[in-house]
């Protein structure tokens, strides 16, 4: 994919390459490495990782020294690069939920806040989760947030806080928290620090996902007592401060995926190139060398769109419905060219002898956070009927 549409600056072309120099060359053979799991890489390994990232100059670079972060398409090309094996981002701090919470912080907290909460994340030194999706058997949040249960009462200096939350990403191990929870006043974000005794994890998750430390975890939240200055922002401006943090998330979530189904791409094409089969190589064959033209289609329009998102949101406009275009269009393409890499390859495909099968797992599940496709189409929808004006 060396043919780009828009060229990175010199200044992330140049972070680029140490990332995808340091990906290739550091973080691929740990690819194998026993310390991961169903619930994704050990905090060993994380610790492991980051310790060689930050050694190699490439720990969380997209924020830079002075703490401004790259603009979103700059960063969209440093993403990218980190995502070509689904421990990279892990590996140079560019992965969710931490990514997104970074961004928040930094758009919303106080000094004080950024102080205690966002820097030992940039540092790498902290894990953060952002505790907003409910149980849907409690009739909670998910794709609708309105439908909140989780409450928080003001008692004094403290807000009291209750509920229950569930896919709950990297929760346990989690250093850094943000919990959302109905005020009377409408939606509040709370800082805590973690582990807190009013916060239990119930069970982590069994997913069709492994890539986040930590997993996916089910969550008990019994009077948990916050200091009012660790209100994120004001109450009642919870849901404003979600969608500050959700835009930008959908987009870097594409972002590092794209990294990765262009790894699964290179190594499925490598594959087709060598393996023989009715006297010829696979590619020779039109019904694999279509599959993987096919792929060469879906990653340049993945791109293409993730660019054009990118620069939306450097405007400084909130890519609210860009961003939900975006999504959709890049999470079904890179699921297209995630199963076709698993095609292209047959058995060896479907087996943990290469990426391309946890590759396949992490975009199915892509389609679904962050809002599934289905939701993102529904709020276009709504979109389309309130800009309409009659008759052309």
């Amino acid at each position: 994919m060396s043919d780009r549409s828009s060229a990175p600056t010199q200044r992330s072309g140049e972070i680029g390459a140490r990332v995808e120099s340091f990906v290739r060359e550091i973080v691929i053979p740990y690819e194998h490495d026993p310390r991961r799991d169903t619930h994704g890489p050990s905090d060993a390994l994380v610790r492991e990782l980051r310790t060689k990232a930050r050694e190699a100059g490439v720990l969380t670079p997209h924020i830079l020294a002075d703490g401004n972060h790259l603009d979103q398409r700059e960063t969209a090309y440093v993403l990218r690069q980190s995502g070509l094996s689904p421990l990279g981002p892990i590996a140079v701090n560019t992965a969710a939920p931490d990514e997104g919470n970074m961004y928040l912080l930094g758009k919303v907290g106080s000094d004080e806040q950024k102080r205690r909460f966002l820097e030992p994340i940039v540092r790498g030194e902290a894990r953060s989760a952002f505790f907003m999706t409910e149980p849907a058997e409690d009739g909670g949040a998910g794709s609708d947030p309105s439908m909140m249960q989780t409450t928080a009462v003001l008692d004094g200096n403290h807000w009291v806080v209750n509920g229950r939350k569930a896919f709950i990403t990297g929760a346990a191990g989690a250093q850094v928290g943000i919990v959302m929870a109905r005020s009377n006043d409408g939606a509040c974000m709370f800082l805590v620090d973690l582990p807190d005794p009013a916060i239990t994890i119930e069970r982590v998750l069994d997913t069709i996902d492994s890539s986040m430390p930590g997993g996916h975890a089910v969550i008990s939240i019994d009077n948990l007592r916050v200091p009012s200055d660790q209100m994120l922002g004001h109450s009642g401006e919870g849901f404003k401060y979600a969608q500050v943090r959700l835009a930008p998330a959908r987009l870097s979530h594409c972002m590092r995926w794209l990294g990765a189904c262009i790894r699964a791409n290179e190594i499925a094409t490598d594959y087709a190139c060598r393996r023989q089969a009715f006297g010829k190589p696979l590619v020779d064959h039109e019904g694999v060398g279509f599959m993987l033209a096919e792929n060469l289609i879906d990653l340049k329009q993945s791109e293409l769109m993730i660019d054009w998102c990118a620069a939306v949101l450097d405007t400084g406009a909130p890519g609210g419905s860009e961003s939900s275009m975006t999504k959709v269009a890049v999470s079904e393409a890179l699921m297209r060219v995630a199963d076709r890499c698993v095609q292209t390859m047959g058995g060896t495909g479907v087996t943990g002898d290469t990426i391309v099968e946890q590759v396949f797992r992490e975009i199915r599940a892509f389609r679904i956070y962050d809002g599934p496709t289905e939701v993102h189409k529904w709020s276009l929808a709504k979109k389309i009927k309130r800009d309409w004006k009659g008759q052309p």
